[in-house]
C-alpha cells in the first residue's frame, strides 16, 4: 500500500507537469476581449493536480496517510475486480463516442456505471443518464461554443433538434 501511494502520486506528477507543457502551446493566460485562452483550463487543472500530488507525497513522508503506514497489498479481490468493471466501462466509453456521439456515450456509461455496478434504481439511472448529457450539450455546445464529437450519421436528429433549441 506504502508503495503504490506514492508511485501514484508520482506517476500522475509526471502527468501533470507533461500536460502543463503541453497546454503552454497554446495561450494559458486571459485574452482581452476574448476570455481564457486555448491553454488555460488544461494548464491550471493540471497545475492543481500537481499541487496535489506534492501534497500527498509530503503526507507520505511525514507518514500521514493511513496508506503511507500501511503494509497491506495495494488491492484485494474486490478492488482488482471493480478496477476492471470500470475500467472496461470507461474503454467501452471511449469506444462508443465515435459512434453514439460524446453525449450518447456518456448516457449508456451512466446507465452502465449508476445500475449495473451502483445498482440504483431505474429511475435514479434514466433520470441522471437522459438529463447529465443534454445539460452536457447545452454547456459546451452552447454556452461554451466547443463541438464534441457527434458519432455516425443516425445521431444528426438529436444535434439537430438540439442546435434548434440554442439558436
Amino acid at each position: 500500500m506504502r508503495l503504490g501511494e506514492i508511485s501514484l502520486a508520482g506517476l500522475l506528477a509526471l502527468f501533470s507537469m507533461y500536460l502543463m507543457w503541453k497546454s503552454t502551446e497554446l495561450p494559458i493566460g486571459f485574452i482581452r476581449g476574448q476570455g481564457p485562452g486555448g491553454g488555460f483550463w488544461p494548464f491550471w487543472l493540471s497545475a492543481g493536480m500537481l499541487l496535489s500530488c506534492l501534497v500527498i507525497a509530503l503526507n507520505w513522508w511525514r507518514g500521514k496517510s493511513p496508506a503511507s503506514t500501511s503494509d497491506e497489498p495495494l488491492m484485494d479481490a474486490f478492488g482488482w475486480r471493480t478496477v476492471i468493471f470500470v475500467g472496461g466501462g470507461v474503454a467501452g466509453f471511449v469506444a462508443l463516442v465515435s459512434v453514439v456521439s460524446m453525449y450518447g456515450a456518456v448516457a449508456i456509461f451512466l446507465v452502465y456505471y449508476l445500475r449495473f455496478l451502483g445498482r440504483h434504481s431505474w429511475l435514479l439511472t434514466l433520470a441522471i443518464a437522459l438529463t447529465l448529457p443534454v445539460g452536457l450539450f447545452f454547456f459546451f455546445e452552447g454556452a461554451m461554443q466547443i463541438s464534441m464529437p457527434q458519432g455516425l450519421p443516425f445521431t444528426q436528429p438529436f444535434f439537430d433538434l438540439m442546435y434548434d433549441i440554442i439558436y
